[in-house]
């Protein structure tokens, strides 16, 4: 049985996160570790950090199914070294905070240029920043996920991604977690059982599946190749249903938190259901 979820809020706590994901029938779930736009956010207590772990053993759920995102703010890839700095004090409080919460990986996005400097000198800069981080923590796996390319943003390539595993230098502590609408934006096609064996193919040869440690799961609004970010429901977008039906069905998404962003929560509980039956074949 494959691990499907959403991202859930943690309103009133990061405590409350596993009985928001149990209530749309999640068997994993993403969440933010504190408020996504803002740099600083007061330390976890002991007891919530306790209420968590009791929380989350009650929903069922593994802690190698949680998948936390990290703050929008951060930039780990910035060309000015003070707001670099701050990103990466940043980034070391996530993975803090998902150590502290019993947690196994933190995922994030590389990072923007700001047309400042060059592709290549940025991701040798998130690089820096990632190896930094990890040696300043202890067990927390840092994800970072593919990006649609969007602006000024890395990631957008398999190239990218594989280039930062090389740099920081620590593969038993790097994964890549792959979102399906940003691949997709990015010019990587999914439509179709061979554009998506294709792709896939591609993902294993260049970056390699023993790094794949999450997916999320998106439509998309924009066509192949945009280069913009805009998720859409699943089957409401220009993907269709067929490549979460492929994802469903493949035995190399086995174990890993498959993540729903997609845009209306309301029918989470429905998306998540619909995913199950694609897995027994049913839709």
């Amino acid at each position: 049985m494959k691990k499907i979820g959403a991202h859930v809020s943690i309103a009133g706590g990061v405590e409350n996160a596993p009985q928001n994901a149990q209530e749309i029938g999640a068997s994993a779930f993403a969440m933010f570790l504190k408020n996504q736009r803002q740099w600083k956010a007061k330390p976890y207590t002991a007891e919530q950090c306790s209420l968590f772990r009791q929380n989350l053993q009650a929903s069922g759920i593994a802690p190698e199914q949680v998948l936390p995102h990290d703050s929008y703010l951060i930039n780990l890839g910035h060309p000015d070294q003070e707001k670099r700095q701050q990103s990466l004090q940043a980034f070391v409080d996530e993975l803090q905070r998902a150590e502290s919460l019993g947690l196994t990986m933190v995922n994030f996005h590389p990072g923007s240029h700001l047309q400042a400097i060059s592709e290549e000198e940025s991701l040798k800069l998130v690089a820096q920043s990632v190896r930094e981080a990890l040696q300043q923590t202890t067990t927390a796996i840092a994800v970072i996920e593919n990006t649609a390319g969007q602006g000024s943003n890395l990631g957008y390539r398999f190239e990218h991604l594989a280039f930062l595993i090389e740099m920081i230098g620590y593969p038993e502590r790097v994964g890549i977690c792959l979102d399906t609408c940003h691949s997709f934006a990015a010019g990587y096609d999914l439509r179709t059982k061979e554009a998506y064996e294709a792709t896939m193919a591609e993902f294993d040869r260049i970056v390699g599946f023993t790094y794949l440690r999450s997916m999320h799961l998106n439509d998309a609004k924009l066509d192949l190749g945009s280069r913009v970010d805009r998720h859409e429901s699943l089957g409401k977008g220009k993907l269709g249903l067929e490549p979460f039906r492929l994802i469903m069905q493949d035995q190399r998404m086995e174990g890993i938190p498959l993540i729903l962003e997609t845009i209306d929560e309301s029918i989470w509980a429905e998306e998540i259901a619909l995913l199950a039956r694609m897995e027994k074949g049913e839709a």
